[in-house]
């Protein structure tokens, strides 16, 4: 197995050996080629490893902080991810997502709890194919019976694009 040591996964991850140091002696992120075993041995970093590196360091330029950072990865190791290089986590600076899938969203700091998003573009689509079929109303308050004009061009479009 091919490793890297220190200061090279320094350079690659573009973080201080001070902070990865610091980030192997609390296990935030742990060597998994070879650990140091005492005085004058040195850490050997995977591939991967410098990846979750890399990923801890741009949580930390987007104002996550290290606090919340170890929490979120604590959460992924309980859970049962060996992996961390194989999922996509997602922050608004302040909390840390992971991102299943494009439906499924966890609030890692929040003990795994799932949020979700909406896709107004997806909602507005929805709606004009809705209504693109229902009744619509003149200003004066009488119903026409049938789906307004613009109405009627959204269906058309959406027929068109079916195709």
């Amino acid at each position: 197995m091919t490793g890297y040591r220190g200061p090279t996964a320094c350079a690659a991850a573009g973080i201080s050996y001070r902070q990865l140091d610091y980030w192997a002696r609390t296990d935030l992120v742990v060597p998994s080629v070879r650990s140091a075993t005492g005085s004058g041995s040195q850490r050997l970093y995977s591939f991967r490893d410098i990846v979750v590196l890399k990923v801890v360091k741009r949580l930390l330029d987007a104002g996550v902080s290290l606090q919340n950072i170890r929490k979120a990865i604590d959460t992924l190791r309980a859970r049962g991810v060996e992996d961390l290089a194989e999922i996509t986590l997602i922050s608004d600076g302040t909390t840390v997502y992971e991102c299943r899938s494009p439906e499924e969203v966890v609030d890692l700091l929040q003990g795994g709890q799932g949020v979700f998003g909406i896709a107004i573009s997806g909602a507005f689509k929805e709606i004009q194919g809705s209504l693109a079929t229902l009744p619509a109303v003149r200003a004066g308050g009488e119903d026409t019976g049938q789906p307004s004009m613009m109405d009627e061009l959204a269906l058309r479009r959406a027929r068109r694009q079916a195709v």
